[in-house]
């Protein structure tokens, strides 16, 4: 039995290569099982219309799929998930490796440091976006602009995000302060409707501006995600560093040797073992100097983003205090109307509680002429004008009852009187 397992494989061939190559053919004929209907599409490969805008303001619609996006820009999946038109996200603004991820509104893009990936649409702010993105690149091409690429189409970004939610704002004041006046002047269920849907749009309209300024305010708050998103001072420092690791260490008699930084110095390999120590010495303080300039070029530019960021904000805190106040307006106008209601009902209390009194008092008289209208012998009755004399003295003493109720409640401040 064993002899014939040995006999059953190559001897020069191992075990393990076999089974490698029965995976891969069992693998190939799945696929090409699968790819013989043409109905069948691989999942993640869909391909979407993206418009790329590069630093000269160039425009180019290309057909780009997921992958290919998350190969050139170092993105995860969950990033280019806030890009998709297919679902609802609230505002976000993400700073990555080499990306900036940016989906504020109808707005959602990917921003590099050479070019901005924009997703193509036919909204009215992602047009406006892309004409005025290369309007000002090609305006400010031969100028030398502070803001370096990805700042200025971020800024872009938030500019017309704050324009499109501040319009927005005001297209709801131009609409229901009307109704709020009409409403505080004619109480009746039309108003009421159109105020109730008014309110609705005011606080979804609330929840959109509330979220952009929480992203902007944890941005400002975090000096990491800021620092994230300068792509530009990255990609320059990568580029910087690199010719510095493989760039000759030692030169002996006009000779260049190439030696690792991190190669230990041997004092017995040559008798100028002072020197290279000197040298090398020097290349660590110069390399500390540049590190430290760096740093404190990164901490400006943090700065210069931070202030960007700050005069967005403060531009969107005053459009939500004037939804505040828009809301503030709505709460005083119910409050006004509840004082009205209440007042109507207050008078409606009162007039019902005078015709109970009054009620009452004729109740009484009522029953005095009952009583007097029974068939019973009596004295009186022999007396013609007795029963005239009964009335009056009854009808009286019900007018006096029913004054004395008006002096209660005057006393009681029921109701002024």
């Amino acid at each position: 039995m064993e002899e014939s397992q040995g006999d059953f494989l190559p001897s020069d061939v191992p075990e393990s290569t076999s089974s490698n190559n029965c995976e891969r053919n069992t693998s190939s004929a799945h696929s090409n099982r699968w790819s013989g209907f043409p109905g069948v599409k691989k999942r993640g490969h869909s391909s979407r219309s993206w418009i790329k805008i590069d630093q000269d303001g160039n425009v180019k619609i290309l057909e780009l799929d997921k992958a290919k996006i998350m190969r050139q820009c170092s993105l995860p999946s969950r990033d280019l998930r806030l890009l998709d038109p297919l679902f609802i996200y609230p505002s976000t603004i993400l700073g990555r490796e080499k990306a900036i991820v940016v989906s504020l509104e109808q707005i959602r893009c990917i921003i590099t440091a050479e070019e901005v990936i924009l997703m193509n649409s036919l909204d009215i702010n992602v047009v406006q976006y892309n004409s005025e993105l290369c309007k000002r690149l090609q305006a400010k091409k031969d100028q030398s602009d502070d803001l370096p690429f990805e700042f200025r189409a971020l800024e872009l970004a938030l500019e017309l995000t704050c324009m499109s939610l501040d319009v927005k704002v005001k297209e709801l004041e131009m609409e229901i302060y009307p109704v709020l006046d009409e409403l505080a002047s004619s109480i009746n269920t039309l108003n009421l409707e159109r105020v109730r849907r008014l309110k609705g749009h005011l606080l979804t309209l609330t929840q959109r501006v509330q979220k952009v300024r929480d992203e902007l305010e944890h941005l400002m708050d975090d000096d990491g995600d800021m620092a994230e998103m300068y792509l530009t001072e990255k990609k320059l420092r990568s580029e910087g560093n690199t010719p510095h690791e493989i760039n000759p260490l030692t030169n002996f008699s006009g000779g260049t040797r190439q030696v690792s930084k991190s190669a230990p110095v041997s004092p017995i390999a040559s008798t100028s073992g002072a020197p290279r120590l000197q040298r090398a010495f020097s290349s660590i303080v110069t390399a500390s100097k540049q590190g430290s300039l760096s740093s404190s070029h990164g901490g400006d530019n943090i700065e210069q983003l931070e202030m960007l960021l700050e005069a967005y904000f403060v531009v969107i805190d005053h459009t939500l205090s004037k939804l505040l106040s828009l809301k503030e307006y709505i709460d005083d106008t119910e409050d006004l109307i509840n004082i009205k209601l209440g007042n109507v009902q207050n008078h409606l209390i009162q007039f019902e509680l005078l015709l109970t009194a009054a009620t009452f008092v004729a109740t009484l008289f009522a029953a005095v002429a009952g009583v007097f209208g029974m068939n019973f012998a009596a004295s009186i009755f022999d007396y013609p004008s007795a029963f005239s004399w009964v009335l009056i003295i009854t009808g009286a003493g019900c007018g006096l009852l029913y004054f004395s109720f008006l002096l209660y409640f005057k006393y009681k401040k029921i109701f002024p009187l």
